[in-house]
């Protein structure tokens, strides 16, 4: 991996307008498991697949089911930024990265001090009463029990981009925005198969398009760098000069 890791730090020192795309496998490596890898929750058993109970339709449906799921499987609050969120918070401090564009949920990337953090499926750090819109964050949802409800009695729901919800549409745009201007596109921890967030990585028109991940993906051939290694090992190596 010599090589590879000789390439990305070049790349990084010349670069000024880095954007970083990530999923799950940024956050496997601070104990949250990830949705598809071999000893992800999709190789457990439940009366209902993940996939299932983390739909709109099961939400309203069975709202009980969703939050006995939600809370066992799906919030970590202890949980804590790894070598990856933090060297891409470094980064950002360094005036070398714009942006993190994230599929994941768990509000590490801001944890670890990055600021411009674009959330393409929400954040169990955030959540609202359907009928009032009432703010209540992550920890009124770990004190409740059964379905949360506002003072008001609405039920109160995450504020996460449950299967069959579309993303949000200023985050999206805010996101394209970023990977349009980069000046490279580091892809990190994602199996690039959940649509249309992977389908991000077309809008980027430069030539330095970087690919971390420990499994193969749909872009590999895309890439400009491929790095088949944990994202925390590769980002963590990486020094941080400052701005050119």
């Amino acid at each position: 991996m010599g090589h590879e890791m000789d390439t990305l730090q070049n790349w990084v020192d010349k670069s000024s307008r880095i954007v970083f795309f990530g999923g799950a496998g940024v956050s496997t490596e601070s104990g949250i498991p990830d949705f598809r890898s071999t000893d992800g929750l999709y190789h457990q058993q439940y009366d209902y697949p993940p996939e299932t109970i983390l739909s709109h339709t099961f939400y309203q449906a069975r709202p009980e089911e969703f939050y006995r799921f939600y809370r066992n499987k799906m919030l970590f609050p202890n949980a804590e930024p790894n070598a990856a969120h933090r060297k891409l918070a470094e980064l950002e401090r360094a005036g070398k990265l714009t942006a993190v564009v994230t599929q994941n949920i768990d509000g590490l990337h801001q944890a670890a001090g990055s600021r411009e953090v674009l959330e393409l499926h929400g954040s169990v750090h955030r959540n609202y009463c359907e009928k009032c819109r009432r703010f209540y964050s992550l920890e009124d949802i770990i004190s409740s029990s059964g379905v949360p409800k506002c003072t008001c009695g609405g039920r109160i729901k995450p504020d996460v981009v449950l299967y069959e919800e579309t993303l949000d549409g200023r985050t999206l745009e805010r996101a394209l925005d970023h990977i349009r201007g980069a000046d490279m596109l580091i892809i990190g921890g994602t199996s690039l198969a959940v649509y249309p967030a992977a389908s991000l990585v077309n809008y980027y028109g430069g030539k330095k398009l970087v690919l971390i991940n420990k499994s193969p993906t749909p872009y590999d051939s895309s890439a400009d760098l491929l790095i088949a290694a944990p994202i925390g090992e590769v980002l963590g190596a990486i020094r941080v000069n400052g701005s050119l």
